[in-house]
């Protein structure tokens, strides 16, 4: 993870400089993350989604990663950085017609498919291309463990079909195409898994199920996309899943399985500890009792807590021995639904103060809401290899305001 104390008096002069919010990611700590994930024995893809700055990509795509796309907006970023549109596949639930279409004649070959009406899709345009497509059929289990999670779990969600729709359509259509290669099956409900039981009983669920289902469907099964959900412990409870923990899990799942390969789509995994957000307080108060601190960023820059209703772990930026104290964070917006948790600092925290959150490298500035109340966009820096640079300056409304 980020070390805040090596970088110190980066970051208080980088808060100096910008006086504004923001990002700062160390992509020497995510070069080195990288390079261990790559040692797990699976197919690794980075889902785009958890942070697609050009800098992040270019250290993953060095590093040898492939990438999870699901908009055409980040296709077009991946693109501009030099990717291989080979090292690209398509995922999520909304692809029309002319998006696909878009997809394959920028190079990309591999798409998850949500639905029978995007195979009957992207069948019509490989024959019109005449161009080889492989693809995944994304299915949706259901669950009884009475859990929800940003992903569905055991709700009912737009992510694929249910194993019956998929034999249904397999029984009535012609599922061999002289330009569609089926790999095999996509399926991923849970988030943010943090015990190592939960994610075997999971991922050996999916396994059987979608086994049985391709014999079903007379599928060879070379791939199984498990997609993500490795989690990250952001409150420091110390139940986050080692690397050795899920090296032994996918070796046990590839010992019942030999003949399927096992993809994964990491985001948060991926990048999250790569990244801190800095920010300032700009009150402290207390009212009824509660002692709060109220930032000049807050779920316009940081949208999880919100969403989650779990805090980030944070720490303050001037060094102090004072006790800490449990405080209650709020952003800038005009609504109670901007609470970024209730967080421990030292009790002399006061305003003109910056608080560092941290695990920011994931779900961050492109999850929020950046343009509610006109507030000032967070600037986005990066360190390398002992040189740091502001990729993104902070930007006024006026910049996009029309």
């Amino acid at each position: 993870m980020v070390d805040t104390l090596h970088h110190h008096q980066a970051l208080v002069d980088l808060a100096k400089e910008i006086d504004a919010p923001f990002f700062f990611y160390d992509l020497d700590v995510l070069q080195s993350h990288i390079k261990t994930l790559q040692t797990l024995p699976v197919t690794l893809w980075y889902a785009l989604k958890a942070n697609p700055l050009s800098a992040i990509i270019s250290t993953l795509d060095d590093e040898g990663m492939r990438f999870d796309v699901a908009s055409i907006g980040e296709l077009n970023q991946v693109l501009k950085q030099g990717v291989n549109p080979q090292n690209i596949l398509h995922t999520g639930p909304a692809k029309s017609y002319e998006q696909l279409g878009y997809f394959i004649d920028q190079g990309v070959r591999r798409f998850a498919i949500e639905s029978t009406q995007q195979l009957q899709d992207v069948q019509s345009i490989a024959n019109e291309k005449q161009v080889h497509i492989d693809v995944l059929l994304r299915v949706q289990l259901q669950w009884h463990d009475g859990e929800k999670n940003v992903l569905g779990g055991e709700c009912v969600t737009p992510f694929g079909l249910s194993p019956n729709d998929w034999i249904l359509y397999s029984k009535n259509h012609d599922l061999d195409c002289p330009y569609i290669n089926i790999l095999g099956f996509h399926c991923f409900q849970w988030g943010n898994i943090l015990c190592i039981d939960k994610l075997e009983r999971i991922w050996f669920t999916i396994a059987d199920a979608l086994h049985e289902l391709a014999e079903t469907m007379g599928i060879d099964l070379r791939v199984l996309d498990l997609g993500g959900g490795l989690g990250v412990d952001y409150q420091h409870e110390g139940q986050e899943l080692s690397l050795a923990e899920i090296n032994a899990l996918l070796l046990k799942l590839k010992s019942h399985y030999p003949q399927t390969d096992i993809w994964l789509e990491l985001g948060r995994y991926a990048v999250a500890k790569c990244g801190v957000y800095v920010t300032k307080v700009v009150d402290r108060k207390t009212v009824y009792e509660r002692d709060m601190l109220v930032l000049a960023g807050g779920s316009q820059h940081l949208m999880r807590p919100t969403l989650t209703s779990q805090a980030f772990p944070v720490s303050r930026l001037r060094e102090s021995s004072a006790q800490l104290s449990k405080m209650h964070l709020h952003g800038a917006l005009c609504t109670s639904l901007d609470y970024l948790g209730e967080v421990q600092l030292p009790s002399d925290t006061k305003a003109q103060d910056h608080i560092i959150f941290h695990y920011t490298g994931a779900y961050g500035f492109t999850e929020s809401m950046p343009f509610f109340l006109c507030h000032t966009l967070p600037a986005e820096v990066t360190y390398n290899k002992g040189l740091i640079k502001i990729l993104r300056k902070a930007e006024a409304a006026g910049v996009w305001l029309k």
